[in-house]
């Protein structure tokens, strides 16, 4: 195999601002092609003497609602009086987003401190190239990730799972609760083209001496979790038996839930977020918290005054409201299903104009089919910061064997496209309304620039 490693290069010694050591790591090799190993990070951490391993570990895996389900379980474990530390995947506009401590993204200065101090180590495991591939961009920002919360020191740290399972760079940890939310059909170039085969990935996380926690899971995928938590010896909590979510009413800002807990039904719960599947997470989210407690009933006043802190960037997130414009990073089709769901549920657009970019690797036919349920016209635009992007002719195609062609716009950029959005929705009624989904990268641009022009 060839090597790899010259195909990063670290930055020059003009390159000292944030910004630069931001483009230098983000070069390495991207996150969504897996190189399927733990040596390159187990080698880093081994130099850093296992930071890792300073404090115990909730790891979260699945298809869909790991950020929500990961943010919800930290603020829970914050409002419970713990120090957090939380790895999400991926970022929506900075990458200092990935590493959170106590609910706020790490400062420029630390990171910048923490990239110096382990800079030397991944140079080192660059020159042994494990596998023909120096360390991955991925890689790279975990070990930061798991140094910087071992530094401050963190009581728990929540990592959310970048892709599968098994071969993740943050499963170079073992964790003390292994949560998996639902299982979908996503990323099978990588993980394979049946339930079985990546829910196999997925259960990857799960280890001896921990706990699984299991969202509701199709059947086959099911099966496969639950050979894993019985293979490694560990106890097992799954939805529907062990905890869940008793019933759900709308209420301004979000919802007013009813969960089932180890302690008992709980209700009167604000969430401010939208959509059943977020009330789920939420129901998840508690479980998992009290696995890490060791079993005990969370007090209800910690999961009230938990989950009615949470905030959830770009997860069905009202970004603007004359003309309201909703904001959400669904890009599967399970996903695309609970967010058409959730909207028609929530917000009461006639009509709803959709702005939409998705990347090359995902099933474009199928998510437009859902999302043409309740947009009733679509501006196909692309996102400009990576070459995974769709070409936007090429999605507009797609989306005329959806819609009425005249129904179908293009905007070369985001900007142009909300631009747009806004203007149809304008012409078309008082209660029309913009849905942006599609694209993780695309919620964050969108959200980038809706902040920005609030700030004008």
């Amino acid at each position: 195999m060839r090597s790899r490693v010259a195909e990063y290069a670290g930055p020059t010694m003009t390159e000292t601002t944030h910004a630069a050591l931001t483009k230098a790591l983000t070069s390495r090799w991207p996150e969504h092609r897996v190189a399927p190993s733990l040596s390159r990070v187990a080698a880093l951490m081994d130099l850093l003497g296992e930071p890792q391993r300073a404090y115990p570990v909730i790891q979260v895996a699945g298809t869909n609602g790991k950020g929500s389900t990961a943010i919800m379980i930290e603020t829970l474990l914050r409002s419970a009086g713990l120090r957090t530390g939380r790895f999400a995947s991926p970022h929506l506009s900075d990458v200092r987003e990935r590493i959170v401590i106590d609910g706020e993204p790490i400062s420029e200065e630390r990171f910048d401190e923490v990239w110096a101090d382990i800079e030397p180590y991944v140079a080192m495991v660059d020159e042994q190239a494990h596998d023909g591939v120096a360390m991955t961009f991925f890689e790279v920002i975990t070990g930061m990730a798991y140094a910087a919360f071992a530094d401050a020191p963190v009581d728990v740290a929540v990592m959310e799972v970048g892709l599968g399972g098994r071969w993740d760079a943050t499963s170079v940890a073992d964790a003390q609760v292994a949560v998996v939310t639902p299982i979908g059909m996503d990323h099978m170039h990588i993980l394979g083209h049946t339930l079985t085969e990546i829910a196999g990935e997925k259960a990857g996380i799960i280890k001896p001496g921990g706990t699984a926690v299991f969202a509701g899971q199709d059947p086959e995928a099911a099966k496969v979790l639950l050979q894993a938590a019985v293979e490694a010896g560990v106890p097992i909590k799954a939805e529907g038996p062990d905890f869940g979510l008793l019933e759900r009413g709308l209420a301004v800002g979000g919802q007013l839930l009813r969960i089932d807990t180890t302690g008992g039904p709980v209700g009167d719960v604000f969430l401010p977020l939208y959509g059943e599947h977020m009330a789920r997470n939420a129901a998840l989210a508690v479980a998992a918290v009290e696995a890490f407690l060791g079993g005990k009933p969370l007090n209800p006043e910690i999961i009230v005054e938990g989950l009615g802190a949470v905030e959830a960037p770009a997860r069905l997130e009202l970004a603007r409201t004359s003309p309201p414009i909703v904001i959400d990073t669904a890009h599967n089709t399970q996903a695309a299903r609970a967010t058409i769901d959730a909207v028609e549920e929530s917000f009461d657009f006639a009509p709803t104009i959709g702005v939409v970019a998705m990347m090359q690797d995902k099933n474009a036919e199928e998510v437009l089919e859902i999302f043409a349920e309740k947009m009733d016209q679509v501006v196909i635009t692309a996102v400009s910061s990576t070459t995974r992007a769709r070409p936007v002719d090429d999605l507009a195609a797609v989306a005329e064997t959806v819609w009425e062609t005249s129904k179908v716009h293009r905007a070369a950029t985001m900007r142009e496209a909300l631009d747009l959005a806004v203007m149809l929705a304008d012409t078309a009624s008082a209660q029309a309304g913009v849905l942006v989904a599609g694209s993780v990268i695309a919620a964050g641009e969108a959200r980038d620039l809706l902040k920005a022009g609030d700030k004008k």
